[in-house]
């Protein structure tokens, strides 16, 4: 029986055909990559490695927690010798691994301020670790190979986050009150009254950081007048620095909305108004802003839209006379009627007629073809039918009819009788 042949063919599909039919390609992984292109990015990853630094770092004192080192702390009389016993190299390390997780936190957003403070919290933790074990250990590795990559990604994080400045504060603060409280209760027989308990090392840091100063506990050696020195100064640093990461973005962003409509304003002129939020008016938009055309769009109060935030934008009704005055309708070219009701266009094309100090053109948008000469007693310079234009086009070229001439322009336009073309 002789064995079977496959003809070659000059058709490609019979060819493709034949060729799936023979071989069946499997692609096991083939989740893989839209997985990678997902989740796995620098603003992913890099934040996940920030977190586990700044656990890792925290570790040895967890360690000695779980080990029941801490029942030992409860036998000692002061709180000067829990934290000799502790290490004062030690209890840094909360703050400093809170931060981190924070800032990882942060960086998630791709918050520049969160990229920074990152950064510099990992120059402590190597000195510390060099501190601690005399030599470069595992972690102190870890960390500076951290510091290599954060260094080379920074273009990644470039946003200004209000989050992530609230992190920032949040961080600042508690490494702050941390210092001061800490440093209260190891030097609090150095003050009078004496600090030795809970309560009134945390009263005392909070009056020292705020600098209200109420005098009713006063340091007695040089070594504590240093200390609140200290906390004073680092106080009014942290909290103007808070205040400015916090309140700056959004001080800033309303700044720039208020002067980025002034300029839009004073544009105003010779520029087309375009009243609606439908997707067809969304790409009538796109198209103008690249052909250079200044577009002023009208768009319902408290309805989401899709045009971008540059966009120059009045909310109101299309139809009131106040609103497209605060448009400019006076020196607008061109008023373009596109909302999705038709009455609304229309109401629209006689609102900017009812203007006589202005010249501008109007071209109203018929969703529905029932409503085409309805839309004509209105008198608008162009009546465009979108869906008569896509219906006719389609039909012509399925049945091969000729577009030459102004054809496109005869189906795309339909002009009103009573107005002159131009």
């Amino acid at each position: 029986m002789a064995s079977e042949k496959i003809e070659p063919s000059n058709d490609p599909l019979v060819s493709a055909e034949a060729l799936t039919d023979k071989i069946q390609e499997v692609r096991p992984f083939e989740w893989v990559e839209p997985v990678k292109k997902k989740y796995i990015q620098t603003y992913y990853w890099l934040p996940a490695l920030v977190a586990i630094d700044g656990l890792l770092y925290l570790a040895p004192l967890l360690l000695r927690f779980l080990n029941g080192e801490h029942l030992q702390w409860q036998n000692l009389n002061t709180w000067r010798e829990i934290i000799e016993s502790i290490g004062l190299l030690q209890l840094p390390r909360v703050v400093i691994s809170v931060s981190m997780v924070l800032m990882a936190t942060g960086m998630l957003y791709r918050a520049r301020i969160a990229w920074v403070l990152a950064m510099i919290l990992t120059l402590p933790m190597m000195v510390t670790s060099l501190i601690t074990h005399g030599q470069p250990d595992t972690f102190f590795f870890y960390t500076l190979a951290l510091l290599f990559l954060l260094s080379n990604n920074g273009q990644t994080f470039n946003r200004s986050s209000l989050a992530a400045s609230s992190l920032f504060a949040l961080s600042s603060f508690l490494l702050l009150l941390w210092y001061a409280f800490l440093g209260a209760l190891y030097l609090g027989a150095q003050f009078d009254p004496p600090i030795h308990d809970l309560v009134t090392a945390s009263y005392f840091s909070i009056v020292a950081m705020s600098t209200v100063g109420f005098g009713d506990i006063v340091p007695l050696t040089h070594t504590a007048r240093l200390f609140t020195m200290s906390i004073i100064v680092l106080g009014i640093t942290v909290f103007a620095t808070s205040l400015g990461a916090v309140i700056g973005p959004i001080v800033g962003g309303a700044l720039k909305n208020v002067f980025h409509q002034k300029a839009m304003r004073s544009m105003r002129k010779d520029h087309i108004i375009l009243c609606g939020n439908s997707p067809f008016a969304v790409n009538v938009y796109t198209s103008l802003i690249a052909k250079g055309r200044p577009v002023t769009v009208v768009v319902p109060p408290d309805k989401p839209h899709r045009y971008p935030p540059s966009a120059d934008i009045v909310e109101g009704d299309a139809s009131g006379r106040s609103v497209l005055e605060e448009a400019g309708v006076v020196d607008a070219k061109y008023v373009l009627a596109m909302r999705i009701d038709d009455a609304e266009n229309a109401f629209v094309v006689l609102a900017v007629k009812e203007i006589k100090q202005s010249k501008a053109r109007t071209i109203a948008i018929v969703n529905a073809n029932e409503n085409l000469e309805k839309i004509r007693g209105v008198h608008p310079d162009l009546v465009l039918s979108p869906l008569l234009l896509g219906a006719e086009l389609l039909s012509r070229a399925i049945t091969g009819e000729s577009m030459e001439g102004n054809i496109v322009s005869e189906l795309f336009f339909s002009l009103n009788k009573s107005t002159p073309q131009s």
